[in-house]
């Protein structure tokens, strides 16, 4: 047994559900079903290699999921998206799932996640998705997305001023905090503030958009 199933949480498709239905979103079938099975594929990457730090399912959906169920309704259509960090694809490819009108680059340079996300994407048959195997600061300059975004890879501060150098002007950048006070740069001005709680675990989170000029 993994250890993303200790704990005798509820299945995975109740989980999503029920973190969706915590935030006030709602999923269809269909991206409910991709969601799923990227989840259970990573369940089975975590038995033989740690991907992720979530203890139980309920902390695992909370970690790939509760984010980008917040920002896929402020995303705007068509966007092309850029996730620095990835990981195993939080947010980004739970982006590409609840919004596939997007077009989503996965930047991650860690070679056992990107395998992961190779294999997950792949699963999906998402031929969309695009994976970088390289460092954010390697993509710096280009200025070739509508929106970038990152969690936990770099402090606020330093993502705020490496996603300048991604996101077209007039484009956007997401800074996720925790406990973090929200940074600022000459470049960019906070444009939306949003409060919530990842809906099966209870942690505090806030995200601030950026208008990149």
């Amino acid at each position: 047994m993994t250890a993303a199933k200790v704990g005798g949480d509820d299945g995975l498709n109740a989980l999503v559900e029920r973190a969706a239905a915590g935030l006030g979103a709602s999923i269809d079938p269909g991206a409910r079903a991709a969601i799923v099975a990227w989840l259970e594929r990573l369940e089975e990457w975590n038995a033989r290699i740690d991907l992720t730090a979530a203890r139980g399912r309920e902390e695992l959906v909370d970690l790939m999921l509760a984010d980008a169920l917040m920002l896929a309704p402020r995303l705007p259509r068509d966007a092309r998206v850029l996730d620095v960090g990835t990981g195993a694809g939080a947010p980004g490819l739970a982006l590409a799932i609840l919004r596939p009108d997007v077009r989503v680059t996965l930047s991650e340079p860690l070679g056992k996640r990107a395998a992961f996300l190779r294999t997950a994407v792949g699963g999906l048959g998402r031929s969309d998705v695009v994976i970088e195997r390289k460092r954010g600061e390697l993509l710096g300059g280009r200025r070739a997305w509508d929106v970038a975004v990152s969690r936990a890879t770099l402090a606020p501060q330093a993502w705020l001023d490496l996603g300048v150098t991604l996101a077209a002007p007039g484009g956007s950048v997401w800074v996720l905090l925790a406990k973090e006070e929200a940074p600022s740069n000459p470049r960019a001005h906070a444009e939306d503030d949003v409060s919530y709680v990842w809906p099966l675990t209870s942690a505090s989170r806030r995200a601030v958009r950026y208008l990149v000029v």
